[in-house]
C-alpha cells in the first residue's frame, strides 16, 4: 500500500513601504480636489510601483477625506494580481477587534475608521478614495507636528502551483542579505576616474566621467554625449560654461550616487538647492529637481519667499509655487516678504505671477 500527498500553493512576494507626508497642512491647502503628490518608486514583488497620495480627496464623493492610490510604475506582460491595505505605522494595536481595547482601569479612544481599497478599476491601480476624513486624522495621535506616516501592505501573488508533500524536516534558515551598496561602487568609479570616455571643464578645473553612465541617467545628456557632441568632442573635453565647479561636482556625484553630496555645510544647502535645480530642470533628472524643491520648500521664510517663488515659476515646479503661496498667504508673511528687494525684483520680473499671487491672497481673505 502506498500513499502520498501534495499541496496547491500560492507563489507570493510580501513587502510594505512607509510614506512619511511632512507639512500636511501645505499639502491640504496648496493641492485641490483631485491632485496628488506621488512617493518615490520603490519595489515589492520584483514590480516597481509608487503611491499617490491626495490630500483633499480624488473625486468629488471622497471631498472630506485623504485618498491613496497604490500605481503599478512598471511595463509588464500579463495581468498583475495583488492585495493591498493602507494604515498608518505602528498601529497593530489599533487594528485588533474592539473588545481587546476593553481594559481593567478603564478604555482606549475607538481607533480611526479607515477605508479599503477597492477592487482595481484599471488594471494597474488600487484606489482607497476614502482613506481617512482629515477631520479625524488631525484630531487623532497620527498627525504630530503636521508629519504623518502611512504603510501599505502589498501582497502581489504571482501564480498557483501543485507542491509535492515532503516528510517533516528541521526548519530551513535564513541568509542574511546586505542592503546595495550599487551607490557606494560607483561613486567609488567616480572618485578612481577608472575608464573615463570624457572629461568636463568647468570653472577651471577638470571632471573624468562615464559617457553611458551619464546618459543612461539623463535623456538630455544621453542626447548630447551620443548625438552632435560626441562627434565634435571625442575623447576631448566638453566645456560647461554656464555652472559652477561645486554645482557640476555635486551634480555628478548625484548621476553616479542618487543621492545628496554629503560635504555641503548646512549653511549653504540653500544655495546648493537652488544651483541644483536649475541644472536638474536642465538635464531632466526629475527626482534630483523633488530633492531640491523639497529642500527649498522647508526653507521659505519672508527674506527668501520671493526668490524661491521666483524659481519655481520659471522651472515649473508647481508644489513649491504652491507652497510659497500658501506661506504668503498670511498677511503678516507678505508684508514682510514685499519689504525686501526680492520682491521688487519679482515684480518687475514677473507682474504676472505677482497679480496671481495677490488675486489668491485676497480670494483667502
Amino acid at each position: 500500500m502506498s500513499a502520498g500527498s501534495s499541496a496547491i500553493v500560492a507563489d507570493t512576494a510580501r513587502g510594505h513601504y512607509h510614506l512619511k507626508i511632512d507639512g500636511y497642512s501645505v499639502t491640504k491647502f496648496a493641492l485641490p480636489k483631485g491632485e496628488c503628490l506621488r512617493s518615490q518608486p520603490f519595489s515589492v514583488g520584483g514590480r516597481r510601483w509608487v503611491i499617490e497620495y491626495y490630500p483633499n480627496g480624488d473625486r468629488l464623493v471622497a471631498a472630506r477625506y485623504i485618498s491613496l492610490h497604490l500605481v503599478l510604475d512598471d511595463v509588464v506582460a500579463g495581468e498583475v494580481r495583488a492585495q493591498v491595505q493602507f494604515g498608518f505605522e505602528a498601529d497593530e494595536e489599533e487594528n485588533k477587534p474592539a473588545l481587546s481595547f476593553l481594559k481593567r482601569r478603564g478604555r482606549k479612544p475607538a481607533p480611526l475608521k479607515l477605508g479599503k481599497v477597492e477592487a482595481p478599476v484599471r488594471p494597474d491601480v488600487w484606489e482607497c478614495p476614502k482613506f481617512v476624513k482629515r477631520k479625524a486624522l488631525e484630531k487623532s495621535n497620527h498627525l504630530k507636528d503636521e508629519s504623518f506616516t502611512i504603510r501599505c501592505d502589498i501582497i502581489v501573488l504571482n501564480e498557483f502551483r501543485a507542491k509535492k508533500g515532503l516528510p517533516p524536516g528541521p526548519a530551513l534558515r535564513s541568509i542574511p542579505v546586505p542592503p546595495s551598496d550599487l551607490g557606494q561602487q560607483l561613486g567609488d568609479l567616480l572618485a578612481a576616474k577608472k575608464g573615463a570616455d570624457v572629461v568636463f571643464e568647468v570653472g577651471g578645473e577638470t571632471f573624468p566621467a562615464h559617457r553611458c553612465l551619464l546618459a543612461a541617467r539623463s535623456p538630455v545628456l544621453s542626447a548630447e554625449l551620443f548625438g552632435p557632441m560626441r562627434e565634435s568632442t571625442g575623447a576631448g573635453t566638453v566645456r560647461v560654461s554656464d555652472m559652477e565647479a561645486g554645482v557640476f561636482r555635486a551634480l555628478l556625484r548625484f548621476v553616479y550616487t542618487d543621492s545628496w553630496p554629503p560635504e555641503t555645510a548646512e549653511e549653504e544647502e540653500f544655495a546648493m538647492a537652488q544651483h541644483l535645480l536649475v541644472a536638474a530642470d536642465k538635464c531632466r533628472m526629475e527626482r534630483l529637481k523633488l530633492i531640491c524643491e523639497d529642500k527649498l520648500c522647508k526653507n521659505i521664510a519672508a527674506g527668501t519667499a520671493a526668490s524661491i517663488l521666483a524659481l519655481a515659476e520659471v522651472h515649473h515646479c508647481h508644489e513649491l509655487k504652491g507652497a510659497c503661496f500658501h506661506f504668503l498667504s498670511s498677511p503678516k508673511n507678505l508684508t514682510a516678504t514685499m519689504a525686501g528687494d526680492d520682491f521688487e525684483n519679482l515684480r518687475s520680473s514677473f507682474p504676472s505671477l505677482v497679480k496671481e499671487l495677490i488675486a489668491k491672497c485676497s480670494a483667502d481673505t
